[in-house]
Formats: structure tokens, C-alpha cells, sequence
């Protein structure tokens, strides 16, 4: 498996993006996801994870969000490849990316149907935080969960105030149980 950088309007990235919204909605009953949707436009980095024949086997994106901060976008695996690694070298590799680029903190959302996606993020030691940018007050993300991970030798990135009931969760593997 190789980890490669991709352009966001690259037809691999798009295919493989498009399949991971369609699980999403699949798993939530079609609902859309919270928040702003990534663009070319503010998408610093896109990564995607191929076998030895070029096939691709997953994506992972960070996008900007200021202030040394960077947020974690449409990580997917295909259904085929997953259980072989593919995600964590994924997440290594953005992780690395923004290290690169002088992020110090990486931020995601995610949803509490997502148990893979938890379990893969609290591993590589992501923990709950409040809401921030534009999930904070969307309604849509009442029910998501919010990670957050500071990268060796990074200082915290201030957090976004949260409003009522919208503070950091205990657990979000606690949630899924």
C-alpha cells in the first residue's frame, strides 16, 4: 500500500468521497452531514491510500480552519480494504501532512453510528471536545461527537466556547454502547 497527495477534484478523490457521504447518509437515514461542506477551495491536503496496482483503497483530507488548526475531512475506507491498516496509515499520513504545513492541532467531527471511526481516532489518541467552528449552534450536529488531537510539540489551539449542551463528551465510545 502506498499513501499518495491528491488534488480534491481529482476523480479517485471524488469517487471515493462520494461513496463515503453515501454511507454516511445510508447509516444516519439520509440525513446530510453537519457543518460546511469541504471545497478545492479550502482542502490544504488530500491523501489517498492505493495498492501496488494503483487501485485506490481510501482518502482522507485536512482542511484549514486557522490559527495553527486544521480539521480532519471524509476519511473513508472501501469495504474491501478495510480491517488491513488502510486507515491508520491514512491518519498517519494527514497527521504528518499537517505537521508539514505548521498545523498543531487536528480537529473532526464524527457521528456516534460510526464505531469504526471512534475506535480509530481514540486509538490514535483524539479526545472529545466541544463543538467548534461552524458545528457549533447547527442543529444538525446535535448528535455528533468532536475529537480532537495535538501533535507532538504543538500547543493546544484555543477551543471554540460551547453552547448549552454542546460540551465536550466523557467518552465518545461511551455513546456507541
Amino acid at each position: 500500500m502506498q499513501i499518495h497527495q491528491a488534488e480534491w477534484d481529482d476523480d479517485d478523490v471524488q469517487r471515493l468521497t462520494t461513496e463515503q457521504q453515501d454511507e454516511v447518509r445510508a447509516r444516519y437515514g439520509g440525513r446530510d452531514e453537519p457543518g460546511a461542506h469541504p471545497t478545492a477551495a479550502d482542502v490544504g491536503v488530500v491523501l489517498v491510500a492505493r495498492d501496488d496496482d494503483g487501485t485506490p483503497l481510501g482518502c482522507g483530507a485536512l482542511r484549514d480552519l486557522g490559527g495553527g488548526v486544521a480539521e480532519v475531512k471524509r476519511m473513508y475506507v472501501v469495504p474491501a480494504a478495510r480491517g488491513r491498516g488502510v486507515s491508520k496509515a491514512v491518519l498517519a499520513g494527514l497527521e504528518d501532512a499537517a505537521r508539514e504545513q505548521g498545523w498543531t492541532t487536528l480537529r473532526l467531527e464524527t457521528g456516534p453510528l460510526q464505531p469504526e471511526a471512534i475506535g480509530l481516532y481514540e486509538g490514535a489518541g483524539y479526545r472529545p471536545i466541544a463543538a467548534f467552528g461552524a458545528y457549533v449552534g447547527d442543529p444538525d450536529a446535535e448528535e455528533s461527537l468532536f475529537l480532537e488531537r495535538v501533535l507532538e510539540g504543538g500547543t493546544p489551539a484555543p477551543a471554540s466556547p460551547a453552547p448549552a449542551g454542546h460540551a465536550p463528551r466523557d467518552s465518545a465510545t461511551r455513546l456507541i454502547q
